[in-house]
């Protein structure tokens, strides 16, 4: 099984911006589809985006599509999460994830998690 450790959270007003790395151990991060995930409190994990192992597609829920984007570098066992225009509505706990199989990321069931990076957008 992958470890995987979220970085880049932080503070960041409206209108900015923040990228997130997902830092991949114990496996090569190549076998692994990739996701991302935030959770706001009071609610339930939500899928934001995933990446193929081979970095090829990228697909995106409909929250984030177009101000997020996604993006992996499999030589540095790297995932990212480039964040632009960021609202309050964003900020969340967020988690990147792996698994053999994106579809066991889209249904928020994958076999690795991180252990998540907070983000707070302030208006």
């Amino acid at each position: 099984q992958v470890q995987l450790v979220e970085s880049g959270g932080g503070l960041v007003q409206a209108g900015g911006s923040l990228r997130l790395s997902c830092a991949a151990s114990g496996r090569t991060v190549n076998v692994y589809d990739m996701g991302w995930f935030r959770q706001a409190p009071g609610k339930g994990r939500e899928f934001l985006g995933g990446i193929i192992r081979g970095g090829g597609s990228t697909y995106y829920a409909d929250s984030v599509k177009g101000r997020f984007t996604i993006s992996r570098d499999n030589t540095r066992n790297m995932a990212y999460l480039q964040m632009n225009s960021l609202k309050p509505e964003d900020t969340a706990v967020y988690y990147c994830a792996a698994d053999q199989s994106l579809h066991q990321l889209v249904i928020v069931k994958p076999e690795s998690w991180g252990r998540g990076t907070q983000v707070t957008v302030s208006s």
